[in-house]
């Protein structure tokens, strides 16, 4: 049985959210991101020409929508008016309870390291399903991989890789 559009956008949502969210590291732009790729991809669901999978084509859109919101005016006016407020006390400890040492690590990485890490260690996509999803050699898949878990290596002192 094949997957519909619908199908896939219910059942992948979730992790839409949370690629958008590495990009752009804000829930609520991530949040706006997937609802308009979900939004085109169902407007543009004739042009569709099932080389790949309903997934794999959900997740290449919400990648270069979340590259079309950071090459925008948009972010770079929220990433301005960011720098002129302060945090309080309770967002401060939400912070620190959601979001850990290796969560912070991997969202200083470049773009192009982060969304390997992304796609290989949280949502469990094989070094050939990356390669078809960012449209990259297997060779380039494998380097990057081997850089970011070098540059998280260097950033985190070790923490995680010494266990």
């Amino acid at each position: 049985m094949q997957e519909t559009l619908e199908q896939a956008i219910h059942t992948h949502y979730t992790m839409l959210l949370k690629l958008a969210y590495t990009y752009v590291k804000n829930r609520e732009m991530a949040q706006d991101i997937v609802q308009d790729v979900c939004e085109k991809a169902v407007e543009k669901e004739e042009s569709f020409r099932a080389e790949a999978s309903y997934k794999t084509y959900l997740i290449r859109m919400t990648i270069n929508r979340s590259y079309d919101y950071l090459r925008s005016w948009k972010y770079k006016q929220h990433v301005l008016m960011q720098s002129f407020h302060l945090d309080t006390p309770e967002q401060r400890a939400l912070k620190r309870d959601t979001e850990t040492q290796l969560g912070l690590a991997i969202l200083k990485l470049k773009p192009i390291y982060r969304e390997i890490i992304v796609l290989y260690y949280y949502e469990d996509f094989s070094i050939p399903e990356i390669s078809a999803i960012l449209t990259i050699p297997e060779g380039t898949v494998k380097t990057r991989l081997k850089r970011a878990r070098e540059q998280l290596k260097k950033k985190l002192g070790g923490l995680i890789f010494d266990a």
